[in-house]
């Protein structure tokens, strides 16, 4: 569908992010930033989903600055409380409890960064997630499949966790981990790709 006016490199090793850059038709590479990904104290959640994915992509940016770098991050929370990826399988089981029954947000920082041509561009997509209610059993045999241990919120909306949700507002792509719509609109607005 789109052609990349220049390189592309995504600064992340999500395969969810690799996929949505890959069904859309991007050639690109992969170059994982590696960050300190620890909250300030008080740190407000959008504001350190923004500070994180800025910092990743100019990290790759800063090396590679005729690419297109695309970075991301992916921060669950609930009444400013920011739900990270589970320690261990009963820090999964707390956090799943503590969404319980209730609507929690999911924000998707992106940064586009090309140096080279002076773009820079941080965004942040906000989407409103509703869970049900499940007994303890249940949640433990989800946790036992192992699906919540490398997801923000212990929980994956495109994988075995998606029975957990009653309803979504807003982006189902930025509850994964990249808000493709709004993706999109920035890399054509700087011309970084063209259609097919």
């Amino acid at each position: 569908m789109f052609t990349a006016c220049y390189p592309i490199i995504l600064a992340s090793s999500s395969p969810r992010r690799q996929e949505f850059l890959s069904e859309l038709g991007l050639q690109y590479q992969t170059m994982p930033a590696v960050i300190d990904e620890t909250p300030a104290d008080g740190e407000l959640p959008e504001h350190f989903a923004r500070r994180m994915a800025k910092a990743k992509t100019e990290l790759i940016a800063h090396t590679h600055p005729d690419a297109c770098v695309i970075g991301a991050d992916t921060v669950v929370t609930l009444d400013r409380v920011i739900f990270g990826k589970p320690r261990d399988q009963s820090d999964a089981l707390t956090i799943l409890k503590a969404l319980q029954g209730r609507t929690h947000q999911v924000l998707t920082a992106f940064a586009v960064f090309l140096k080279q041509q002076q773009v820079e561009e941080v965004q942040c997509s906000t989407s409103h997630v509703t869970f049900d209610r499940f007994p303890d059993s249940i949640l433990k045999a989800y946790i036992h499949s192992g699906d919540p241990m490398d997801k923000a919120g212990a929980y994956g909306i495109q994988g075995k966790g998606n029975f957990l949700i009653r309803s979504i507002d807003g982006s189902c792509s930025n509850v994964i981990g990249l808000p493709v719509n709004a993706v999109i609109q920035v890399l054509l607005k700087h011309r970084l790709i063209q259609p097919k």
